[in-house]
């Protein structure tokens, strides 16, 4: 069965009957339905029963040559399509993005990988990190070990496709929040805003993350700049919402820009919303350039001081 998304909602777009073994069937009915520039979804049924029917082999086509905003959206709708379907009849899952990656043969090399030793985790990785850290013996007051990395979290869909409105004009201000229990980056609002309410949109008890089109001229230009902008009122958050906030600022700026491609021109951390006047994103957007100063000069001394003082010459010797 072919699945793709069509006026937001998953459709059955084509489906095949099966011939003879799913070995035999795989490439003749996969590969057919893959398009070279378009996303899709694929369910195919493999010949061993399952206690609720046969299990699934769940394919997600995703073309490097396709439209990002495709991607993402398939990406990110992917985990309620297995939940429709039903996770427990899915034995396997295959991602792709060529069709040697999904062909029978990159099918069986998937599952050769599968039996491998699995990877370490992201906590593991940190803690066999500390671990190699603390019996290192050359330590000295210049080490250093990072063990704090960004914290990347899903992005909801409702605020990907904001995003990709201001990328294209739409909208002029977002502001996103971390839900802190589900642990994804959600879209908190998107109302028209001007650079005199921007203030006003700074929660004081609550962490934030804002993008702003500055519409501004400077030097007989009108320009246009997106300021991504991170708020944090202090000790109003618990400790917890601080460190989420920090850990998943560099991982979300760096899916806006490289996946988005929404380009920002500057990136500004603020306490509230008090300093977010026009002046101050002119000063960031444009900061002053340092002009060289002089070095110290010895003051000359004063005007008109009246004629030197003539001193008495040496005598000569033999002189009275």
């Amino acid at each position: 069965m072919k699945i793709t998304i069509q006026n937001e909602e998953l459709v059955l777009d084509q489906y095949r009957e099966p011939g003879g073994s799913w070995e035999d069937d795989y490439n003749r009915l996969v590969l057919p339905l893959l398009e070279s520039d378009h996303p899709c979804y694929l369910l195919y049924r493999l010949d061993k029963p399952s206690q609720t029917g046969y299990e699934w082999l769940f394919i997600c086509w995703s073309p490097d040559v396709s439209p990002v905003r495709e991607k993402m959206l398939y990406a990110s709708t992917k985990a309620t399509l297995k939940m429709q379907f039903g996770g427990t009849q899915i034995k396997d899952e295959m991602f792709g993005t060529v069709k040697d990656d999904v062909s029978l043969q990159g099918y069986m090399k998937h599952i050769a990988a599968s039996n491998c030793p699995a990877p370490l985790t992201f906590s593991e990785e940190e803690l066999q990190n500390i671990k190699k850290s603390e019996t290192g013996v050359d330590i000295s007051i210049d080490t250093r070990h990072q063990t704090i990395q960004g914290l990347a979290m899903p992005i909801s869909d409702a605020a990907i496709e904001k995003l990709f409105d201001m990328k294209e004009g739409i909208v002029d201000y977002i502001q996103l929040s971390i839900d802190l229990v589900k642990e994804e980056i959600n879209l908190e609002s998107c109302e028209p805003t001007t650079v005199t309410s921007l203030c006003r949109r700074i929660p004081k008890d609550a962490a934030r993350y804002h993008l702003f089109n500055f519409k501004h001229s400077y030097d007989g230009d009108y320009l246009k700049s997106i300021v991504f902008i991170y708020s944090m009122p202090g000790y109003n958050c618990s400790v917890k919402e601080r460190m989420m906030y920090s850990s998943c600022k560099a991982p979300l700026v760096s899916v806006i820009e490289q996946k988005v491609e929404l380009e920002i021109t500057r990136k500004v951390e603020i306490d509230s919303g008090s300093e977010l006047t026009e002046e101050f994103l002119i000063n960031e957007i444009h900061p002053k350039t340092n002009i060289h100063k002089q070095k110290f000069a010895k003051p000359k001394g004063p005007p008109n001081r009246g004629a030197r003082r003539i001193t008495r010459p040496p005598q000569e010797e033999g002189s009275v």
